[in-house]
């Protein structure tokens, strides 16, 4: 004897509501499942634009068991309606019709207070340190031996009567690391000028090559000295990888720089480049924020700035008051979180020790927002 088939039953009640901290567009369904949910085929959304006589356009569907969809690409502002449709097998049953609801934009996502506290927290420290700053107050910074031998390289070049080389990478105007080795490159160009020392800067990209022009011009008046300044030493070299590479290694050999600067991205031809200007006996000062090749840099130059310490080139040799702060703000804030970390790591250990669940740091912590 066959058993009756099973009769679609609806689901008891369906609930929309704008779905909260989104950029708006979207609406969330939710419903109870139906009595026969174990026996359902699928749960299909059909949404009503406008008013509940509106004609009914199936949203999606979702597989048993499943009680919320979110229904996206609406517009904000219009009022939708739902209902939820139950298959079992070819037979449906329709659900009530939902709630109004509106789609919306949030202008802040609850879901990132801490987000909230941590840039009020540096917002505040960077304040505190530009006030300090504005006020004539020194501000202690970490010494960067990379940046502070950039006098002595300058002037041991000039002692030795040879020029000196900088080699800004094979990045381009809009990579951060150039934009950074420029910084650096007006500095060094600034000194030379003082000490009265050739200054050579081969390019890899004619537009790197026009910025490094004015910055070393600049550097040249900056000095007081812009007669000194000849742009033929700040020229476009080639746009070739290794070209490039094998045409400043031969500036290296026949010019015998006393002094080689490595700033900017670099990739496989690093290691090529400092291991040539070794070879000649000059002082090399590398940086860049390739984590693939500063291991060479750190083997075969004599000193290296590592990632963040070339970002930090151009507030540290100018002693901006602004640029100052923000470094200084960056590191206290770092040791701040560090420290949170660290005692919530001992927090969390001792509560996997001694069971105590109120030592639970981070759960407690995060649960706060």
């Amino acid at each position: 004897m066959k058993s009756p088939p099973i009769v679609p039953l609806p689901v008891p009640s369906v609930r929309a509501y704008d779905t909260p901290n989104d950029a708006g567009g979207s609406i969330t369904v939710e419903w109870e499942l139906s009595p026969v949910d174990s026996v359902v085929r699928m749960y299909e959304v059909y949404r009503l634009e406008g008013s509940p006589e509106a004609e009914p356009v199936s949203a999606g569907f979702v597989l048993r068991g499943t009680q919320k969809f979110q229904d996206n690409n609406l517009k904000d502002g219009e009022t939708y309606y739902y209902f939820v449709r139950t298959w079992v097998g070819e037979e449906y049953a329709d659900s009530r019709l939902s709630n109004p609801a509106v789609p919306s934009a949030q202008w802040f996502h609850t879901g990132r207070k801490s987000a909230l506290v941590i840039l009020l927290i540096y917002g505040g420290l960077l304040f505190y340190y530009l006030q300090q700053a504005r006020s004539g107050k020194p501000l202690y910074i970490r010494k960067i031996a990379g940046l502070e031998a950039v006098d002595e390289a300058v002037g041991r070049s000039t002692e030795m009567g040879r020029p000196i080389l900088f080699i800004p990478g094979i990045g381009y105007v809009s990579d951060i690391p150039t934009l950074a080795a420029l910084a650096i490159l007006k500095r060094v160009a600034k000194k030379a000028a003082e000490y009265e020392a050739e200054i050579i800067v081969p390019n890899f990209d004619p537009i790197v090559m026009t910025a490094a022009q004015e910055v070393v011009k600049e550097g040249f008046m900056e000095a007081g000295r812009p007669d000194l300044y000849n742009e033929k030493n700040v020229y476009f070299l080639t746009a070739d990888q290794f070209g490039y590479a094998a045409g400043v290694d031969g500036i290296m050999v026949r010019e015998k720089p006393g002094a080689v600067f490595l700033q900017g991205v670099f990739y496989a031809e690093s290691l090529i480049l400092a291991e040539t200007g070794h070879s000649i006996g000059a002082i090399q000062i590398s940086g860049t924020t390739s984590v693939t090749q500063l291991p060479f840099f750190i083997a075969a130059t004599d000193y290296t700035l590592i990632g963040e310490e070339m970002y930090a080139a151009s507030a540290y040799l100018s002693r901006d008051p602004l640029s100052l702060s923000t470094i200084k703000a960056e590191d206290v804030a770092k040791l701040g979180f560090i420290a949170v970390f660290l005692i919530g790591i001992l927090l969390e250990t001792l509560a996997a020790i001694t069971g105590n669940q109120a030592l639970h740091f981070f759960k407690n912590w995060f649960s706060l927002f």
